[in-house]
């Protein structure tokens, strides 16, 4: 069975259970987002003013939330990981450095596995960081700032089961390394070089990764012969010719479609600028590669040539962008 359009007109117990548990999640999301303020400002200073890197704490399902807030924050360019309170304990504590932030989760503020961890960052002169939804609590007291979620009913009928606080929790997670990645201004170069890996760091490739520069490149003068033009276009094996002026700069471009265009029997003895579509299409080294396969589909071309300051630096071809898995 798919889902439609008309899912929301489906009626049945099942979908109003699962309906009122996201309604109560996004009302308390909302409410979070509402009380947002200083103490939000405050914790932002102290990550930010760290020249080490954010420890993330936290039991049970405040430790799978950690373990998902330290990840984001590593990966948007504030360093971070994970430590679990119990291994801290016995011998993780070393982990901790004065250069750091104790980033400490826990709902009631009263998880005593949590205790060592804070009395060592206490002890230490080390900033912490809570995130809890009592600012009443050990944790709250102890912290050198509280983010306190909105107070929330967990969606679970029995409201034990942890699941708007830790929907509240993430949230938060993703509003600090989001706002701590503005401050940074953590760009999608720096994106990249943190995920070379899979979908995203397909996404981010530019084209001047995929490109064909230098020698590679087809070119030939305006007055050379189309007999000439096949030999390099051939060799070159792109389906495309650059020409160029005696300076290098862009001319025109001859693809295979110019060829079938002015198919004639004195084809070969034609001069190439005869031949040429002139303003070819480029595109900057630094754009995206996604960004060239768009004007490509839209343009109905396989090719774009590639400028810098009005200089062609290379030619990209469509096939490069599906070799690389962009789509």
């Amino acid at each position: 069975m798919t889902q439609g359009s008309a899912a929301s007109d489906v009626s049945h117990p099942d979908l109003d259970v699962a309906r009122g548990v996201l309604q109560t999640e996004a009302a308390a999301l909302q409410a979070l987002a509402a009380g947002l303020g200083a103490s939000f400002v405050a914790a932002l200073d102290v990550l930010d003013g760290i020249t080490g890197r954010v420890i993330v704490a936290g039991i049970g399902k405040s430790g799978h939330i950690g373990r998902k807030i330290a990840a984001t924050l590593a990966s948007t360019g504030t360093p971070a990981f994970f430590v679990h309170p119990t291994e801290a304990s016995h011998g993780d504590m070393g982990m901790l450095t004065q250069t750091d932030a104790l980033l400490a989760l826990s709902n009631s503020g009263e998880t005593s596995e949590l205790a060592d961890l804070v009395a060592y960052a206490t002890r230490h002169k080390i900033p912490i960081i809570a995130m809890t939804a009592r600012p009443d609590s050990a944790l709250a007291k102890a912290a050198t700032v509280a983010l306190i979620y909105p107070d929330n009913n967990e969606a679970c009928p029995m409201g034990l089961a942890p699941t708007t606080s830790t929907t509240l929790a993430l949230g938060l997670g993703d509003a600090v390394a989001v706002a701590l990645l503005e401050r940074k201004a953590f760009s999608a170069a720096d994106f990249k070089a943190l995920h070379p890996g899979g979908q995203l760091g397909r996404r981010l490739l530019k084209v001047s990764d995929l490109m064909h520069a230098g020698k590679a490149v087809p070119t030939l003068g305006p007055d050379e012969s189309m007999a000439e033009a096949l030999v390099v276009m051939t060799a070159k094996s792109l389906g495309c010719l650059l020409i160029v002026d005696g300076l290098g700069a862009m001319l025109g471009v001859i693809t295979d479609g110019d060829l079938r265009r002015h198919m004639r029997p004195d084809l070969l003895v034609q001069k190439t600028s005869d031949i040429m579509t002139k303003d070819p299409k480029t595109i900057a080294p630094d754009a995206l590669a996604s960004e060239a396969l768009r004007i490509m589909n839209e343009k109905t071309i396989t090719h774009l040539f590639v400028a810098d300051g009005g200089r062609p630096v290379g030619v990209l071809h469509i096939h490069d962008c599906l070799r690389a898995g962009i789509a």
